[in-house]
């Protein structure tokens, strides 16, 4: 019966007309144990009439199965499983168990599940019920959410009840209904509704207040009392929490039971899934058949079809109750009644929570049971399996290797303070050599995944270090994690410098295999670091052209990023292709990868002068980092920012990233900072704060691959402007370095530029149009327009007013066509100084696009399907045509064709 719950009825009604007039809706329930979630989650399936409804829900036992409860929401509608994408398709296959393949990318199973869904609610509307997802396994609670977040218009609701206080972080910013306890006038009705008899008043007003009207514990906790404790005010509880008390009212209904009765009820709580048949198996093993109709009597649980519990508390009471021994012994009875071929996963668990003591041949099961579940894309269910394995592995060694295992599984699941503790575990035993090489490695790793700068890079270089001996080739890989987390630390880095790590790379043995593009990274970086740029250019073009091949691994492809900062590094326009890195990220489903690689890809588009897409691929940084959680950093926002001269936005994300760089100790982004300010204040014509931001930024380490070359080419701009020709002098000194040992046209055209504004007469008027030369056969259009303005500035100063306008009117155009406004504006009051007019930009007609719609319709301008533009914005196609009726309306359009000539 659902007392004063009229509001929250209200809006589970307004979600049912919602999904039923073609939207989505996803909702979160939250409330104490005993709050009512579940009525009000019957409520809702009562009121589904004509809805396909899906009901499942999280089981304690069952958090370390992965994809347990996922797969309990999906099973309807695996015959839709071939209307998906083929990548998509794959990856929910390879978790269900329906196929073999690679371990699939969670975002994968994200998506697949989402055109599931939406495939679905195609069909018919869609109601999935999710209770106690507290209890949800990992992977499930990731894919759910995911799901739930991307939901616009597919006719779907995804509706939880979580029971407070657990936080379910996986949950946070979806739509919350709190479910609190009932008003005092209706919770004193519903207790004497509860009660046969009477009740002393300041008994039922302290049962109230203690409750806060919390219906199940207003209906049981009566029920532990005796009629003369109720009646004489004397009744008293040993527990303090509410759900604890509620449990031991449960507990109290127990007592009266006999000892085969409250046997066959922890049968029924050990078994996880409801699964009435196994249920009744265990019990035929353990003598106990002959009791399920005593068991159904108590009205505590019923057995049918299903094993159901008057609530989930009533479950976890039975359980508690039971002594070590009976656990044992009913976990014993269930793993005996589970086929080894139907579920051997869920029977391994169930012989492993029947052990006592050491047993290698049962830890061994869980091991294969870890491997089955890696290979299903649940490391976080694997390291359950590996943690309980190495709790019943009788050798120490082994024991420790097991641990560990657990702990890289904890770290791939992105657990890493449960892996920091399982680490502690395998470390405190007797490790081989390799493997505190591999436990040294993986503190490394978890370092730089918390933090990282700072400790990291002596932790991985000692890692490295002690690979050595061990294994070449991984030795090698570490030696290029040390690298990079000495590389992003820069000067912030705690203890070993990039310098020191690339002299012990160098010192390291060669690749007993034919080197692989990471190898050669490895070799020019360390070349780089220790003798300087000039000597390492020709084996990092080497590198790049490695990288270049149409074919990278998978260990590859993590290294590609770095290849193309480098590429940029050498000045080499020509393998600075970041649109290959997103596109092989999206092919493979490396979608952990996809956010730096569009992070990589904005910042190139910036360099090219593309600053309309790159500020539309930010947007799509942006869905994908709220889709996947995984963060992003705001190098390339700052970048676009201080390019186009917006001064306050370009501020605040300077500001606001040089504030996260300091926390992480992430030091080479106070390059990246210090030239985005630079370029910012150099095209407001604030030359002295550039210089300042430049000089900063100069003194920064090379990092990253990332040399402050660009800090210079500000700095002899903002210095010559400002009177300090010495100081661009110096700069011009150190830029010559790489641009000499390059020989590029862009990175030579680039010095004449800077060489122009620190020559006189024929010399400089030589070196301006020699750098217009070299730029124009370049895609760097920024830089060139660039060129053009300090030539169109330096004949204005020389009084050559009319020849002043042709570069400047150039200049002004693709600063213009770029939207590039600081500099146009600084172009403009050049222009007209020379007596010239500056062209009127007009402002093309608003289409009140949202930014959603926008990014829509610029992939349907490039010809893509609505399945890619839904895999690459992580949301359904049905979503996809939603969004582009509305596109259409508000363009007054009514094709695609259409948009695309448009």
């Amino acid at each position: 019966m659902l007392r004063d719950r009229r509001d929250e009825c209200l809006v589970l009604d307004r979600l049912i007309e919602d999904i039923r007039g073609g939207e989505s809706r996803a909702l979160v329930l939250r409330g104490d144990a005993g709050a009512g979630k579940s009525a009000l989650l019957d409520y809702l399936a009562d009121q589904a009439a004509g809805l396909h409804v899906v009901r499942a829900a999280g089981v304690q036992a069952e958090m370390e199965l992965a994809y347990a409860a996922l797969h309990m929401v999906c099973t309807a509608m695996l015959g839709q499983l071939g209307r998906l994408p083929g990548p998509q398709r794959d990856a929910l296959a390879t978790a269900f168990g329906l196929d073999e393949g690679s371990p699939p990318d969670r975002f994968l199973i994200g998506l697949g599940v989402l055109g599931l869904l939406a495939e679905a609610g195609q069909d018919q509307p869609l109601l999935c019920i999710i209770d106690d997802a507290q209890w949800l396994d990992h992977a499930s609670a990731q894919a759910l959410a995911f799901v739930a977040r991307r939901l616009i218009a597919e006719s779907v609701a995804v509706v939880f009840a979580v029971r407070a206080p657990y936080p379910m972080q996986d949950l946070i910013g979806i739509s919350e209904l709190d479910v609190p306890g009932l008003p005092e006038q209706d919770a004193r009705l519903l207790l004497r509704s509860a009660l046969g008899g009477p009740i002393d008043e300041r008994v039922a007003s302290r049962l109230i207040a203690e409750t806060r009207g919390n219906p199940l514990a207003l209906l049981e906790l009566p029920r532990g009392f005796t009629p003369t404790e109720l009646a004489s005010g004397f009744a008293t509880s040993r527990s303090s929490t509410l759900p604890a008390r509620i449990e031991e009212s449960f507990q109290r209904q127990l007592e009266p039971l006999s000892p085969a009765t409250r046997l066959l009820l922890l049968v029924a709580a050990a078994e996880p899934v409801g699964d009435a048949v196994l249920v009744r198996r265990a019990a035929t093993v353990m003598g106990l058949a002959h009791q399920a109709g005593a068991v159904s009597a108590e009205g505590l649980v019923e057995i049918g079809a299903l094993v159901r519990f008057r609530h989930p508390l009533v479950r976890s009471a039975i359980y508690a109750a039971a002594t070590p021994d009976e656990r044992r012994r009913v976990h014993a009875a269930l793993a005996e009644a589970t086929a080894p071929g139907a579920d051997p996963d869920r029977r391994a668990w169930h012989i492993a929570q029947a052990t006592q003591g050491w047993n290698e041949e049962v830890a061994q099961e869980l091991e294969r049971s870890a491997a089955r579940a890696q290979a299903r894309g649940g490391p976080a269910a694997a390291a359950a399996f590996l943690e309980r394995a190495a709790e019943l592995t009788p050798d120490a060694r082994r024991r420790g290797e097991r641990a560990l295992e657990a702990a890289e599984a904890k770290h791939q699941a992105g657990l890493p303070e449960a892996a920091l503790t399982l680490l502690a575990v395998a470390q405190a035993g007797p490790l081989e050599q390799l493997d505190r090489a591999r436990a040294a490695l993986l503190r490394g790793q978890i370092a730089f995944t918390q933090h990282r700068g700072r400790n990291a890079p002596s932790l991985l270089l000692r890692a490295a270090q002690q690979l050595e001996p061990l294994d070449v080739k991984l030795a090698r890989e570490t030696f290029l994690d040390a690298l990079l987390a000495a590389m992003f630390a820069g000067r912030l880095a705690s203890q070993a410098s990039v310098r020191e790590i690339a002299e012990a790379a160098r010192l390291a043995p060669a690749s007993l295999d034919p080197p692989d593009a990471a190898d050669q990274l490895l070799d020019g970086l360390a070349v780089r670091f220790t003798d300087g740029y000039a000597p390492a250019v020709p084996q990092l073009r080497r590198a790049i052209e490695a990288f270049n091949r149409p074919e990278l691994s998978i260990k590859e492809l993590r290294w590609l990023w770095l290849a193309l900062i480098t590429a940029g590094n050498l000045w080499d326009e020509q393998t600075l292709d970041t649109e290959r890195h997103v596109r092989i990220a999206r092919e493979t489903g490396a979608l952990e990868t996809l956010p730096l690689a569009l992070t990589s890809r904005v910042g190139s588009l910036v360099l090219v002068g593309e600053l309309a897409q790159a500020a539309a691929l930010l947007d799509e940084l942006r869905a994908v980092a709220s889709a996947t959680g995984i963060p992003y950093a705001s190098y390339g926002a700052l970048l676009l920012a201080a390019w186009q001269g917006r001064e306050r936005e370009a501020i605040a994300l300077i500001e606001e990233t040089t504030t996260e760089i300091m926390q992480r100790g992430e030091g080479f982004g106070l390059v990246l900072t210090g030239v985005a300010r630079a370029v910012l204040y150099n095209g407001l014509g604030r030359y002295v704060d550039a210089l300042s931001a430049a000089e900063h930024a100069s003194k920064q380490p090379p990092a990253m691959g990332v040399e402050p070359w660009q800090a210079h080419v500000e700095i002899i701009e903002a210095a010559t402007r400002s009177g300090r020709h010495e100081r661009a002098q110096d700069s011009l000194v150190e830029l010559r370095k790489s641009t000499q040992a390059t020989g590029t046209e862009w990175g030579l055209g680039i010095e004449a530029r800077c060489r122009a504004l620190l020559s006189d007469g024929q010399e400089a008027q030589l070196a301006f149009e020699e750098a217009i030369e070299r730029l124009g056969r370049t895609r760097i259009r920024g830089e060139l327009a660039r060129a053009q303005l300090l030539f169109g500035e330096w004949l204005r100063r020389h009084n050559r007013r009319s020849e002043a306008r042709t570069p400047l009117r150039a200049a002004h155009e693709r600063f213009v066509a770029m939207g590039m406004q600081a500099f146009a504006q600084r172009t403009a009051g050049e222009l007209l100084a020379t007596g010239g007019a500056v062209r009127k930009v007009t402002a093309e007609k608003a289409t009140e696009l949202t930014a959603q719609e926008e990014q829509i319709a610029r992939l349907v301008r490039e010809g893509l399907p609505n399945a890619e533009i839904a895999a690459r914005l992580f949301i359904s196609p049905r979503t996809v045509e939603w969004h582009l009726g509305k596109v259409f309306t508000k363009l007054g359009i009514t094709s695609r064709r259409q948009l695309r000539r448009g």
